[in-house]
């Protein structure tokens, strides 16, 4: 009588059950990590990416999750994100040897050519950032991105030698390769043979090649440095530059988007980047980043950038009239009131803050002292009049409501005094 195989027989053996469901397991986990880390490094992603995944699995899940996500209809700071990853799966070695190489350098030829027409057509592509980060990536500075945000990346808008018109990869092909092989072959037989080896370049042709050489070596180097000036820009958003960093940050690659972080955390460069690009006649005016001055918080460096242009004698475009005007002048007429006013909204939304318990720090206090403080100087320089109603009507409120604080109240003094005057 034949007997009936257990039902055990037919089952998945225990330990293959188990990798199926880890392996399904760490792709969920990805997912998860694709989805919620383009607000953190892209180091930090692409590490919390190496502890998740066990390394004999790390190719083929790259090749099932990450390489799709490259030409997908994905948000642009994840399509980011994954070139980074594929990139620093073999960050220690070479570009040329990662596996992924090819896969990179397609999309970047293939985005290239996207955005050159969106140019040609008189627009800006929406994936010019992931261009040059694969342009960066593929050259062999990956390391540069590491420190960035993939959203940082995606808002940060690129100076024109950066956008994807002007970037290029000059590769030499396996034929040409083959064929540089060959004729060295045979131009080395045919002087062990005796024979005439073949004719030399003409005089003309030669220096022409050199000449050209000499441009391309020439461009190349022009598009590094504004690369390299462009990566420590992004740096600058973060931490404080060294003084050799700051000479290599120059004001082409400055947009209004970058102003803030850079004046919070680098002051000191701040005021010589102001002062290059308010006095640059450039065709969208002074007026974007003026607007970015009228809307800095009430802290330290905002104030003694403020100060500085406020002394800044500089001779400038008045663009309302076309003549020629000061620094000083210009963001004492159309800054200064607009800034005085958004620093009184902000430490009004801060006194709010603090009394509904959102935040435990002195912002508020500490913004009240500096604020009152810069007025002072002010007045004592005579940029702003304190008997002015239209100068000082707006802090006269301000330093009564807050007259707690020593220099409120001091202030107050001053402006009632001025006032009582005339």
């Amino acid at each position: 009588m034949m007997q009936t195989a257990p039902a055990s027989f037919y089952q998945l053996p225990l330990a293959t059950k188990q990798q199926a469901m880890s392996g399904d397991s760490t792709r969920a986990s990805v997912t998860h990590l694709l989805a919620g880390a383009c607000s953190t490094p892209c180091s930090t992603a692409a590490h919390t990416f190496m502890q998740i995944v066990p390394p004999l699995s790390r190719f083929q899940l790259a090749l099932d999750v990450l390489m799709p996500m490259l030409d997908s209809r994905v948000e642009l700071p994840q399509r980011i994100l994954v070139s980074y990853m594929l990139y620093s799966l073999y960050a220690p070695h070479p570009i040329a040897i990662n596996p992924f190489k090819t896969v990179l350098h397609a999309s970047f030829v293939k985005e290239r050519d996207l955005a050159v027409k969106v140019a040609t057509a008189g627009g800006v592509s929406e994936n010019e950032q992931l261009v040059w980060v694969l342009w960066k990536i593929l050259k062999g500075d990956g390391s540069d991105i590491g420190p960035f945000s993939p959203n940082t990346l995606a808002r940060s808008p690129l100076p024109p030698k950066l956008r994807a018109a002007n970037l290029s990869l000059e590769e030499v092909s396996v034929g040409q390769l083959l064929a540089d092989h060959v004729g060295n072959a045979n131009t080395s037989a045919s002087l062990a043979t005796g024979a005439a080896a073949p004719a030399p370049e003409s005089e003309h042709g030669s220096v022409w090649a050199e000449g050209a050489a000499a441009a391309s070596a020439e461009r190349d180097r022009e598009r590094e440095k504004v690369s390299h000036a462009m990566t420590l820009l992004l740096t600058a958003r973060d931490r404080v530059l060294t003084i050799a960093e700051q000479r290599l940050v120059s004001p082409p690659v400055i947009t209004s988007v970058d102003l803030p972080d850079i004046i919070a955390n680098n002051p000191s460069l701040a005021y010589p980047l102001l002062n290059a690009l308010l006095a640059a006649d450039s065709e969208q005016g002074p007026d974007t980043y003026l607007d970015v001055l009228r809307h800095l918080p009430p802290t330290l460096p905002s104030f003694d950038l403020m100060g500085r242009l406020l002394r800044d004698t500089t001779t400038v475009t008045d663009v309302a009239t076309g003549g020629r005007t000061t620094i000083a002048d210009l963001v004492r007429t159309d800054v200064l009131g607009w800034f005085i006013h958004e620093c009184v909204s902000w430490l009004d939304r801060a006194e709010r803050d603090q009394r509904e318990g959102n935040i435990s720090d002195d912002r508020f206090a500490k913004g009240v002292q500096n604020l009152c403080r810069f007025y002072n100087a002010l007045i004592k320089l005579s940029i702003v009049d304190p008997a002015s109603d239209a100068d000082s009507a707006e802090m006269a409120h301000f330093t009564l409501r807050n007259s707690n604080f020593e220099e409120a109240n001091a202030l107050y003094r001053v402006l009632a005094s001025a006032s009582n005057a005339f």
